[in-house]
């Protein structure tokens, strides 16, 4: 009964266009310039990695993809982790 209540509302929200909801995918999502706006980068890392790896991998089985998954992880937010860090030790020198 809860399923076809939310059916319910969720056919009707699409029919009238609540307005709030349909404001809140306009706007893109605001992501400031700190380092823990790096943790946005977590998921997007994690879902290349498992994506890349489920596409290469000639037999999947767990324990394999998973080790290969999480060094494929690592490597990427490491990369990134390095290349942040030069970029910030670059704009120090230019400013200074």
């Amino acid at each position: 009964m809860l399923i076809a209540d939310f059916w319910t509302s969720f056919c009707d929200l699409l029919q009238n266009g609540n307005p709030v909801v349909i404001a809140g995918f306009t706007a893109p999502e605001e992501i400031g310039t700190n380092p823990g706006s790096m943790l946005w980068l977590l998921p997007l890392a994690a879902s290349i990695a498992i994506t890349y790896k489920v596409t290469k991998l000639p037999t999947i089985k767990a324990g394999n993809f998973i080790k290969e998954a999480a060094i494929l992880f690592g490597s990427i937010v490491v990369s990134i982790i390095i290349t942040a860090l030069a970029l910030y030790a670059l704009a120090w020198l230019i400013t200074e």
